[in-house]
C-alpha cells in the first residue's frame, strides 16, 4: 500500500484516492477553524499559489479533535475557509487523526514518517511532507509555520 493507494472524499463529499496526486509533492495537513493556529491558513495558501505550477499540492483535513475547534460542518467549514483565507487548495471532509478512529490516511503518514515513530498528533496543523514518489518525507510540528517549510518544499521539488 502506498499513500496514493489511501481512499478520502473531498469536502463536497466526494470518494476519490490520492492518486490524483501522484507525482506532486505533497503537504497534508490537519486544519481547524476555530484555533489560535488557524491563521496558518493564509501560509498555506501562499504556499499553494507560489510553488503549485512546479508540483505542490496542499490538502486540508480538518479536525475536530483537539479542544472541538473544528465544530461546523464540511460547507460551514468550506465556506469559512474561502471567506476568510480565500483557500483554494484541496479540502477534504473531517477526519480523526488519532485514536480508534484514527483515518488510515493518517495511520499511514503516522507510522511512515522519519520522525516521530507512529506518535499521535499533537495539535491542529500538524503537516507532513510527501515526495513525488509518494515517500512520506518529513512530519512537521503544528507550530511550524507553513513559510518556513519553503526550503524543504523546493528541495523535494527539485529532487
Amino acid at each position: 500500500m502506498s499513500v496514493y493507494d489511501v481512499a478520502v472524499k473531498t469536502i463536497a463529499g466526494e470518494q476519490q484516492t490520492l492518486a490524483e496526486y501522484k507525482g506532486n509533492v505533497l503537504l497534508i495537513v490537519n486544519t481547524a477553524s476555530k484555533c489560535g493556529l488557524t491563521p496558518q491558513y493564509k501560509g498555506l495558501q501562499a504556499l499553494h499559489e507560489r510553488y503549485q505550477d512546479q508540483g505542490l499540492v496542499v490538502l486540508g483535513f480538518p479536525c475536530n479533535q483537539f479542544a472541538g475547534q473544528e465544530p461546523g460542518s464540511e460547507e460551514e467549514i468550506a465556506q469559512f475557509c474561502d471567506l476568510n483565507y480565500g483557500v483554494s487548495f484541496p479540502l477534504f471532509a473531517k477526519v480523526d487523526v488519532n485514536g480508534p478512529h484514527t483515518h488510515p490516511l493518517y495511520q499511514y503518514l503516522k507510522s511512515h514518517a522519519p520522525e516521530g515513530n507512529g506518535e499521535d498528533i499533537e495539535w491542529n496543523f500538524a503537516k507532513f511532507l510527501v515526495s513525488r514518489d509518494g515517500q512520506v518525507a518529513k512530519r512537521i510540528g503544528p507550530r511550524v509555520q507553513p513559510e518556513e517549510l519553503a526550503d524543504d518544499i523546493e528541495s523535494l521539488l527539485n529532487a
